[in-house]
């Protein structure tokens, strides 16, 4: 992931960056070191320096201190001139230093490269402590697999095992590819991806995902997807170029700077120029100096390194907590949402159901019309037919079951062991004009009838999240105005979750295509500053949220459609994380602008007194380099965030 500066300062030159590693680091600390040998000898024996015949004693010192401490500052502003993009922070530092050395203010000249590059240098640590807090996530990427080939393992590559292909996961080792479990039983921690410290048990016939760290046993795999299609490769691309989709706030710096730098060129010159000419007794010497104070000052180096680095600490700080910003608009864009809908089932819900109530009709048994319901929902992939076979707990033939059919949005019929038999909502029902009177059974249910006659219904029952109710609490303490359920489960299921949660609202009863209308409309209604966020399990969402100003997905964690399509992806199913992702990117939002005061203010007050002289190239250059330090030291606060 790269963090330039934005175009029109520093990102014009391309050997001119802040993405130091380690090695960079201490790469320039030993130049960086001789040069303030030599300006302390240059600054302590200055005038015997200067005493020598042509003061060449001091240019022998000094001149190759400012050589090392300027060199890429001075190459990185001819290569841009010979470009054609002239105005940039390197120029500014190039025209004021070779002016200082022009009117024999050498030590000043010095100065003003080595307290730069001081300050690139604690640039550089800052940004790569920024990169340190994604590193966890990037981290994660396999570097091999153990391929099982004719009964023999060999070590390869991830991109070259093939679906279908067996590997075999020991224990400590990453998980390099999505697969199936078809033997063993671990532990395993999936703290990288989700933020979530507690271990996961996984057992034979489970799926287990790339990027999760085997803990306990040894795991053969099935594998299931290529490593280019893997979940985490999705992850590794979202995050490495999250920072391509810039927030409205970094463009306007970049607009700004464009105007900026010029100005600040064209101001000095006219310093330099304008008093001596137009007011008596005033010496080219001294404007000229304040000219090149004024130069210096300018420069927008903190201002320009602060603002992607705030956002870069964003994006990194959420990543910590398992949660994805594709970027730094998306992270502006949380801190407008005013309305956060949310899917029902596997979003306020865990999306695990369970048979609790059989209510026989017209002489039937309880086992009787869970006989006949699990047989007749065995052609179903339906979470709530699954959990009527699972109820039943018997073997079922496919040759009981003729004529299945589904009927959209209302439930299925089928033939059951020569019986006619539909089995659905209430709306099937009345379709059918089966006689019945338990319409507002609270609950998700099923309702049967047998040859035409109805015969009793099936409750099913859906867990809401622990903590679902506190999560909307937080949501509504941190300034969201509205929270509403949209589901396709019938009214009274609905408005029992609703009430329970505290949510503002609800609809009931929805086909996939009416939640997206269901958007449509409170995208309508919202205002230019107030955001629409639709939050989903990611699995059948994908539409919805890609409609909303802002999509998250929950627990989408092996889900391709929501890493794909959503803006925000929250690797756990905790609805705690959508209030945690408004938090963050609010603390970022504040400090970025924070930032942008901060240096504006002090950059216009150090311009006033280098212009009428109090200010001199000493002041100048630690005006310039601490503003930059104090953006990046509270740029660095985003990733304290709680």
């Amino acid at each position: 992931m790269s963090n330039k500066h934005s175009p029109g300062c520093c990102s014009t030159d391309e050997g001119h960056n802040h993405q130091h590693n380690d090695s960079d680091s201490r790469r320039e600390f030993i130049p960086l070191s001789i040069a303030v040998v030599l300006f302390i000898i240059g600054l302590v024996f200055n005038q015997p320096l200067h005493d020598t015949p042509g003061a060449i004693a001091e240019y022998a010192v000094l001149i190759p201190a400012y050589l090392i401490s300027g060199w890429s500052v001075l190459t990185s502003a001819g290569r841009n001139i010979l470009r054609g993009k002239i105005f940039d922070e390197n120029f500014l530092m190039t025209i004021a230093t070779l002016g200082a050395i022009a009117i024999h203010e050498i030590p000043e000249a010095v100065a003003v490269m080595l307290f730069f590059q001081v300050g690139e240098l604690f640039q550089g640590f800052a940004v790569g402590r920024s990169r340190r807090s994604i590193k966890a996530l990037l981290e994660v990427r396999p570097d091999t697999a153990n391929l099982v080939i004719n009964g023999v393992v060999r070590e390869v590559a991830p991109e070259k095992v093939e679906v279908g292909d067996t590997i075999v996961i020991k224990p400590g080792e990453k998980v390099p590819l999505d697969g199936e479990i078809l033997s063993g039983n671990s532990q395993v921690d999936t703290s990288a991806l989700t933020g979530e410290s507690v271990p996961r048990t996984v057992r034979q016939g489970e799926t287990i995902l790339a990027g999760v760290i085997n803990q306990t046993g040894s795991l053969t795999v099935r594998v299931t997807k290529l490593f280019a299609e893997s979940s985490i490769a999705k992850i590794l691309d979202l995050v490495e170029n999250a920072s391509s989709k810039k927030a409205p706030t970094e463009k306007f710096i970049t607009r700004f700077a464009r105007y900026y730098t010029p100005v600040v060129v064209f101001l000095s010159l006219a310093v330099a120029i304008l008093p001596p000419l137009l007011i008596p007794d005033q010496i080219s010497e001294l404007w000229v100096y304040r000219a090149l104070v004024l130069l210096v000052i300018s420069c927008p180096c903190g201002l320009v390194i602060s603002i992607p680095l705030g956002y870069f600490g964003g994006v990194g700080g959420a990543a910590k907590r398992g949660i994805l910003v594709k970027g730094s608009t998306f992270l502006d864009a949380l801190t407008e949402v005013k309305t956060v809908i949310f899917d029902k089932t596997g979003t306020l819900t865990e999306g695990v159901f369970q048979v609790t109530q059989i209510a026989p009709y017209n002489g039937y048994s309880e086992k009787e019309l869970l006989t006949v319901a699990a047989i007749a929902e065995s052609q179903s992939n339906h979470p709530v037919a699954r959990s009527i076979v699972e109820a039943y707990n018997n073997e079922i033939s496919d040759a009981d079951v003729t004529d299945y059919e589904e009927i959209l949005g209302h439930g299925i019929s089928a033939n059951v062991k020569g019986m006619s038999v539909l089995a659905g909502n209430d709306r099937l029902l009345h379709k059918a004009n089966i006689a019945h009177d338990t319409c507002n059974v609270e609950g998700t249910v099923v309702h049967l009838a047998i040859d035409g006659k109805y015969a009793g219904y099936i409750l099913i029952s859906d867990r809401i999240k622990e903590d679902a109710a506190r999560a909307i609490a937080r949501l509504k303490k941190a300034g969201v105005a509205e929270t509403v359920m949209l589901t396709g489960d019938n009214r009274v299921v609905a408005k029992n979750v609703a009430d329970k949660l505290g949510l503002d609202t609800y609809k009931a009863e929805l086909l996939p295509e009416d939640k997206v209308e269901a958007i449509e409309q409170y995208l309508r209604k919202s205002g230019k500053k107030s955001k629409v966020a639709f939050v989903g399990d990611g699995i059948n969402d994908a539409p919805v949220i890609a409609r909303a100003d802002l999509g998250m997905a929950m627990g989408a964690l092996g889900s391709d459609a929501a890493i794909e399509t959503a803006d925000v992806v929250l690797m756990d199913d905790a609805l705690s994380k959508v209030a945690e992702a408004i938090a963050i990117a609010r603390k970022t939002h504040t400090i970025v602008w924070q930032n942008i005061i901060l240096a504006m203010a002090i950059k216009a007050l150090f311009i006033l007194l280098g212009a009428v002289g109090i200010a001199t190239l000493w002041e100048a250059v630690f005006a310039d380099v601490g503003v930059a330090l104090l953006a990046i030291l509270n740029a660095s606060r985003i990733l304290k965030v709680n």
